[in-house]
């Protein structure tokens, strides 16, 4: 088999192709958990904790002081961006928890069928296993 036809054996594979669409999916699914915490999740946290901004929360290892983290940025200075990690951290607890819920769901589609009742045993192999418990004894 040449190199290609058996790249393109292995390219069309079932596998091959849902990987490729959960891959999409995911990265779909992830912008949209992204703008959920940055839109929705942080800002109310944020208001409850009293009105932190946590994309705005960051350590300056610079000698000059900004209001703001755009200003410190723009003027290349060494920050520590805290409060975004804060929401990347957010972001990733909210996708394991959809992704634990999805595979523990498709889990439990997955149990196993019942096992079937055990065939009856014809008559003829009972009347011999009769036959030989008596000349046993």
């Amino acid at each position: 088999m040449s190199f290609i036809s058996e790249f393109k054996a292995f390219a069309i594979k079932g596998n091959v192709v849902d990987l490729a669409v959960a891959v999409i999916i995911g990265a779909a699914f992830g912008k949209i958990v992204d703008s959920l915490v940055k839109d929705i999740v942080m800002p109310i946290v944020g208001q409850l904790v009293g009105g932190v901004a946590f994309k705005e929360l960051y350590i300056n290892l610079g000698n000059t002081t900004y209001p703001t983290l755009e200003l410190a940025e723009k003027a290349g200075m060494p920050l520590i961006k805290y409060g975004l990690f804060i929401n990347a951290t957010v972001n990733f607890l909210i996708i394991a928890l959809a992704i634990f819920i999805v595979v523990r769901a498709i889990n439990k589609l997955k149990k196993p069928a019942p096992a079937a009742a055990p065939a009856a045993i014809p008559e003829d192999i009972l009347l011999l296993r009769e036959i030989r418990d008596s000349l046993k004894k």
